[in-house]
C-alpha cells in the first residue's frame, strides 16, 4: 500500500474560505503599510543609508544602555546599539551614521569610549564596515528597480505562457520599462516612478485582460509587502541581503503559482465543471500534496538556517521564512481567486480550436 500525504480525492472548499483569507491579508498589509508610512519607509541598513557597522565582542554581558552612554561622541552620530547573535556570545552591533568620519576615527572613538566605561581588554572590535551615502543611495535605487523589473518580466512570461499573448505583454513591458528609464534619466525619485509603473502594470493587465499575469503580479506584490511590513513593525533593517531574500521569494512564489495555474488551465480545457469556483477548488486540491511537500521542506531548511546560521544571516533567514509562508498562502488564496473576478466562461476558456476544414 502506497503512502499518501494528501489523499487524491481531497475536497477542501478553498474558494469558500477566501473571505477569511482576504480579511487576514488585509489586516497584515494594512498594518505593514501603516508602519512603513509612519516611519517614512523601510528602516534601511548601512548598505542603503550609508554609515558604519561595528561589531564588538565583550568578555562578559554588557548592558546596552551603558554601551550607549559610553559612546556619546560627535564622531558617532545617529548611534544605534543592539544585541547581535546569541546571548552567550556577548556581542553587540553598533550602527553609526555617515558624517565625513574615517574608519580610524570611528574605531578610535569606539575603543576609547568602551575602555573608559568597561576597562581595557574587556572588548574586541571584530568587524568594521563603511558604506558611503552616495553608494548607499545608488544601491537602494538599483534594488527597487531590480524588484520592479523582476515582477514585470514575470508578468510578460505568464501572459505568453498561459494566454499566448506574447506580443501584447512584450509591448506592455517595453513601454513601462521605457517610462521608468526616462523618469530615472530626468532624476525623478526612483521610489515614486517604480510605484507608479507597478500600478500602471496592474491597470494594463486589467484593461488587456491578462488575467493570469494580473493574478501572479498581485500575489508577488502581496508576498513582498508581507515581509517588508513585518520588518518595519519589528524595527529591522532592510539591506542587500534582504533584497536578495525578496527576489528569492518572488521566484519561489512564482513557481508555486505556475503549478496551480497550469492545473486550472488543464481543468478548464477538460471542462470538469461548469462552475469556475469548482474548477479552482479542484485544481488547488489536486496540487495540494505537492505544495505542502515543497513548502514544508523549504520551510524546514530555512528554519534550520534561522536557528543555527548565526547573527550574520539571521534576518535573511527570517525574511525567507515569512516569504515561504506568504508565497504558499498567496498561491492558493490570492493568485487563483483573482481569476474568478474575470468570470471566464468555462465552456470555452482555453478550449482547443477546431481544425480548419
Amino acid at each position: 500500500m502506497s503512502f499518501e500525504l494528501i489523499r487524491h480525492d481531497t475536497s477542501i472548499d478553498f474558494v469558500g474560505l477566501r473571505k477569511y483569507a482576504y480579511v487576514l491579508s488585509a489586516v497584515l498589509l494594512i498594518a505593514g503599510t501603516l508602519s512603513l508610512l509612519f516611519k517614512g519607509g523601510p528602516q534601511y541598513g548601512i548598505d542603503f543609508a550609508g554609515g558604519f557597522n561595528v561589531q564588538v565582542k565583550f568578555s562578559q554581558d554588557a548592558e546596552l544602555d551603558k554601551v550607549r552612554g559610553a559612546l556619546n561622541s560627535p564622531v558617532l552620530p545617529g548611534l544605534v546599539v543592539q544585541d547581535f547573535g546569541d546571548a552567550a556570545d556577548h556581542e553587540v552591533l553598533l550602527r553609526v551614521s555617515f558624517a565625513d568620519q574615517t574608519t580610524n576615527q570611528v574605531r578610535d572613538a569606539v575603543s576609547a569610549g568602551l575602555d573608559a566605561q568597561f576597562g581595557a581588554g574587556t572588548h574586541e572590535i571584530q568587524r568594521l564596515e563603511m558604506v558611503g551615502p552616495k553608494v548607499g543611495a545608488d544601491l537602494r535605487e538599483k534594488a527597487l528597480q531590480a524588484i520592479f523589473y523582476a515582477v514585470l518580466l514575470i508578468a510578460t512570461y505568464i501572459s505568453g505562457r498561459f494566454e499566448q499573448k506574447w506580443m501584447v505583454a512584450g509591448l506592455m513591458a517595453a513601454g513601462l520599462s521605457t517610462v521608468v528609464y526616462v523618469l530615472d534619466f530626468l532624476n525623478a525619485p526612483t521610489s515614486i516612478s517604480v510605484i507608479a509603473a507597478t500600478v500602471a502594470t496592474l491597470v494594463l493587465c486589467v484593461v488587456l485582460r491578462l488575467k493570469y499575469a494580473l493574478g501572479a503580479m498581485v500575489a508577488l506584490i502581496h508576498d513582498v509587502m508581507i515581509p517588508l511590513g513585518f520588518f518595519s513593525i519589528m524595527n529591522k533593517d532592510v539591506d542587500l541581503t534582504i533584497i536578495a531574500a525578496l527576489l528569492t521569494i518572488v521566484g519561489y512564489s512564482l513557481n508555486d503559482t505556475i503549478i496551480v495555474y497550469d492545473r486550472i488551465r488543464e481543468n478548464l480545457r477538460a471542462k470538469v465543471s461548469p462552475s469556475l469556483d469548482t474548477v479552482i477548488n479542484r485544481s488547488v486540491n489536486q496540487t495540494l500534496s505537492r505544495t505542502i511537500i515543497t513548502s514544508g521542506t523549504t520551510f524546514l531548511a530555512v528554519l534550520a538556517l534561522y536557528v543555527f546560521g548565526g547573527g550574520v544571516i539571521h534576518d535573511f533567514a527570517l525574511c525567507m521564512l515569512l516569504g515561504v509562508l506568504a508565497g504558499t498562502y498567496s498561491s492558493i488564496y490570492v493568485a487563483a481567486p483573482v481569476l474568478g473576478f474575470f468570470k471566464p466562461r468555462v465552456d470555452v476558456e482555453d478550449a482547443p480550436k477546431p481544425a480548419a476544414a
